[in-house]
């Protein structure tokens, strides 16, 4: 359970994560994993993914970022197998296992499972030691049995008699890609048995890293890291360009300081394509952090106002605007529901969603997806809508998105704010490929098919006060 507090058996319980010492970060191998299961204790306590990955990786060489990172979102990706792997070994059953010891024994039946390049003794031994680090000899004598168990071919895990060719069920299904039987069984509905475990497989791959062009164009941004020798290809429809092996951390690729990208993955980028806003407007980016789109946005904009209800995420905003934007762009502090600006030519709202589209970036919100937060964000998204469209003046747009892929949060959201607003009406694009495009003219990746993270956006103009 989220932000419970816990260890192995006989452990202590700690209320922060102990910081790696000296003598402990000199162990061959123990940084990435330590950092690796600081950012599984981090998450488990409330902190978002990559503000937990940017915490603990920020000291490490790249060789033992790659690692932890590696580590900690292969955990997230196969908890379901990783606990089958361990049940058989504790006497006990993982119920008895303090939660902090049990993400360290994640992680080492993760490299005894799907690292080859990493000996089994070598995984069993850096796993033990960040156990002796966080619990004491006895918990990491603990962690070392237990390992040493799951290492031995006697003791895997027996499934039973392979199942016959055929349709995979939706517990199948979840169990062998480790996502939450609701959601798979709710994909199986919706895109069959075949389509639905693309989309599984899909959210376990590795995502690539995409920079889009900010105060540079394509074309400058794709030289510049060329000069500087980093290999980079373009994303489908020139969505932005993929970074061909990760290295370095941005902060260290050519044209970082100067502004010239931002880090963005391809759908977002044909949204704002999408939305082709008209020059000189004065746009409302609504639910703006981190600042993406209000950057692409302010590349035509003769204002853009980019707004966050939380001072932590605008001040991340500003600090984006302020390297990046290659117009005119102010970050606030504000609510969709309080605007701080007067009548716009163009209102964004990127509501907040489950966020279905990009899970394969983000590993751990599989587990923290429910059908009440389903409901919640949708009925959350109908009031936004609804305080957003009275900003926006005759004539202009009010530009929708999500990362989502459930229509209540996407195409039923629409239907319902054009059904009981008739003062707006859907705008054709034909700004991106017509197969990006859903029937009724709103814009839609679906990862499974078009290889990209999920996106859904509508175009709605007021044409009538």
């Amino acid at each position: 359970m989220v932000g419970k507090r816990a260890e192995g058996p006989k452990g202590r319980e700690r209320r922060k994560p102990p910081a790696p010492s000296a003598s402990s970060t000199r162990i061959p191998g123990l940084a990435p994993r330590f950092a690796a299961w600081r950012v599984l204790h981090d998450v488990r306590h409330g902190v978002p993914f990559d503000v937990a990955l940017r915490r603990a990786l920020q000291d490490l060489e790249p060789a033992d970022r790659h690692l932890a990172q590696e580590l900690a979102a292969g955990v997230f990706k196969s908890r379901v197998q990783l606990d089958a792997r361990l049940a058989p070994a504790i006497q006990r059953g993982l119920h008895s296992v303090r939660a902090d010891t049990l993400d360290v024994l994640r992680l080492g039946a993760f490299q005894l499972g799907h690292l080859d390049r990493v000996p089994a003794h070598a995984a069993v031994q850096t796993t033990a030691a960040v156990a002796r680090r966080l619990g004491g000899r006895r918990v990491a004598g603990f962690v070392n049995a237990v390992l040493r168990r799951v290492a031995e071919p006697s003791t895997a895990v027996d499934r039973g008699p392979s199942p016959e060719p055929g349709v995979p069920s939706p517990e199948a299904l979840a169990d062998r890609y480790s996502h939450p039987l609701w959601l798979t069984e709710r994909w199986v509905r919706r895109f069959g048995p075949a389509e639905a475990e693309r989309l599984l497989q899909w959210n376990n791959h590795r995502p690539e890293l995409v920079l889009q062009p900010a105060r540079w164009t394509l074309e400058q941004l794709e030289a510049a890291l060329r000069d500087a020798g980093t290999e980079t290809r373009r994303a489908p429809w020139d969505s932005g360009l993929v970074i061909a092996r990760r290295s370095s951390p941005p902060t260290a690729l050519a044209g970082y300081h100067e502004g010239g990208f931002i880090v963005q993955d391809p759908a977002q980028a044909l949204v704002l394509r999408f939305f082709a806003p008209p020059d000189g407007a004065v746009v409302y980016d609504a639910c703006a952090a981190p600042g993406g789109k209000a950057i692409g946005l302010a590349r035509t904009a003769r204002l853009v106002v980019a707004g966050d209800r939380s001072s932590t995420r605008a001040r991340r905003l500003a600090t984006n605007l302020q390297r990046a934007s290659p117009g005119p762009a102010h970050a606030v502090v504000a609510d969709v529901r309080a605007p701080p600006v007067g009548l716009c030519d163009i209102v964004a709202l990127d509501v907040p969603c489950l966020g279905t589209g990009v899970l394969a970036r983000n590993p751990d919100a599989r587990w923290r997806v429910t059908p009440e937060a389903l409901s919640s964000l949708a009925a959350q998204a109908r009031e936004l809508l609804t305080a957003a469209a009275e900003v926006v003046r005759v004539g202009g747009r009010l530009l929708f998105a999500t990362c989502s892929l459930e229509p209540e949060e996407n195409e039923d959201q629409v239907e319902a704010f054009l059904a009981r607003d008739p003062r707006f009406r859907r705008e054709p694009a034909n700004s991106v490929d017509s197969t990006l495009l859903t029937p009724a003219g709103d814009f839609l990746i679906l990862p499974q098919r078009h290889g990209l993270d999920g996106a859904f956006a509508a175009r709605l103009r007021k044409v009538d006060e």
